[in-house]
């Protein structure tokens, strides 16, 4: 085997080594490159010895460089630069490149020398930037569809909503339809029965009429002439409750208030009802406070006969029926109390729906609306109704109605 000398194997290294490879003294001279060096920074051969290794790199980074071999070269040792920092090369024509530079100080009989051992890392920097800009593509990328997820999510999440919503609608609608078809079959019975029985008394009455009109029995026709009058009324009041009923469902009450004397109105009120009172029934208004009101006549006056012909409806003969009215500058109090039949507990919960009958009163002719209509007109004029009663102890209902000031009822005339 053939021997190879040291410098021959240092030779072979230096001059056929991949890497680019500079021998400097510690003032930065250039002492030999190998080819590698020389064509990675663009030089002809030779060219690169006795220059300062400065001309290597982009003139920023000079003087800063200059400094840093001064402070090597107070402590020589093995090191890779540029830790934590970008470095440059630059050829012979201007072109910048990213570079990894090593460093390893070694000593001879003629003096101190470094070795850089340089590497041109621009594909790696290039694959680097491309790493880089994939990894933001892939995040806008991840972004975006987070973005649309969350984006759909919501327009689900807003169509299970309206989705709801519209269930919800519909089990109302179905409700309000269900109830609406109860209260028609409810109504239907209800008048079917409410009309038949007034009519056969007035077609049996007229017969009977007729009948006593010709043995000229006066006394007998009289009786069954007001019996067909009665009949004729409880067939007004139910058409009246119905009427009602249809205005308020469709919105169509309108409060129309004007100045009252309550007192006048209440006492032609209380005459007129007394007409349908029973033989021995009574009727007595009190009034209390304040005279003049500003109030929707119609109205009042509707209230009023439901409750008063409730109150007749459900007390027996010789009963007192109370009526008291009291006017105060913030509020006007309506009491009608009797001494009837009652309502349970049961019922009172019930009491203010539509075509309710308490069990107490199911062989009393009536619509179950009046009480409804009532609590819908006191509504109306921003009031309030409560019930108290007993069974066998009569029943009172106030009415509280707010008075409007001075200043309101100008407001409202004009």
């Amino acid at each position: 085997m053939q021997d190879i000398s040291d410098q021959e194997q240092f030779k072979a290294l230096f001059d056929f080594a991949t890497e680019g490879i500079l021998v400097s003294d510690t003032a930065g001279i250039i002492q030999l490159a190998n080819a590698s060096a020389e064509r990675l920074f663009e030089y002809e051969a030779g060219e690169l010895a006795g220059k300062k290794v400065e001309i290597l790199m982009p003139g920023r980074f000079a003087v800063d460089h200059s400094k840093l071999r001064k402070g090597f070269n107070a402590n020589p040792h093995a090191k890779s630069m540029g830790s934590g920092r970008d470095l440059f090369g630059m050829a012979k024509n201007g072109r910048e490149f990213p570079v990894e530079i090593s460093l390893s100080p070694y000593s001879t009989e003629t003096g101190n020398f470094i070795i850089a051992f340089i590497i041109d890392i621009s594909i790696r920097k290039k694959n680097e930037r491309a790493i880089i800009q994939q990894k933001a593509e892939l995040e806008s990328l991840a972004f975006e569809l987070e973005k649309r997820v969350k984006d759909r999510t919501m327009i689900l999440e807003e169509a299970l909503q309206q989705l709801e919503r519209s269930r919800k609608e519909l089990n109302e609608t179905l409700a309000k339809e269900k109830e609406l078809n109860e209260m028609k079959s409810r109504f239907v019975t209800m008048a079917s029965h409410e009309i038949r029985t007034p009519l056969t008394t007035i077609l049996s009455s007229l017969s009977l009429v007729e009948k006593y009109g010709e043995s000229n029995n006066k006394e007998k026709q009289q009786q069954h002439i007001k019996r067909i009058k009665a009949s004729i009324d409880n067939m007004t009041d139910l058409l009246d409750d119905v009427l009602s009923i249809s205005k308020l469902e469709e919105g169509r009450i309108i409060i129309i208030p004007e100045q009252l004397d309550a007192t006048d109105f209440l006492q032609e009120l209380v005459k007129e009802l007394t007409q349908v009172a029973e033989e021995g029934q009574e009727i007595r208004y009190i009034h209390t406070g304040n005279t003049e009101v500003f109030l929707d006549k119609k109205i009042l006056r509707i209230i009023l006969i439901n409750l008063v012909t409730n109150a007749l409806k459900f007390s027996d003969v010789q009963s007192v029926i109370f009526i008291n009215l009291h006017i105060s500058d913030t509020t006007i109090s309506l009491v009608v109390k009797d001494n009837g039949i009652g309502i349970s507990d049961e019922d009172k919960p019930y009491l203010f729906d539509r075509f309710f009958r308490g069990r107490n009163a199911t062989n009393i002719h009536g619509t179950g609306l009046g009480l409804n209509i009532v609590e819908r007109y006191v509504e109306l004029l921003g009031g309030s109704v409560e019930v108290e009663s007993k069974i066998d102890k009569g029943t009172t209902f106030t009415v509280t109605i707010p008075n409007q000031t001075q200043d309101e009822k100008e407001n409202s005339v004009n």
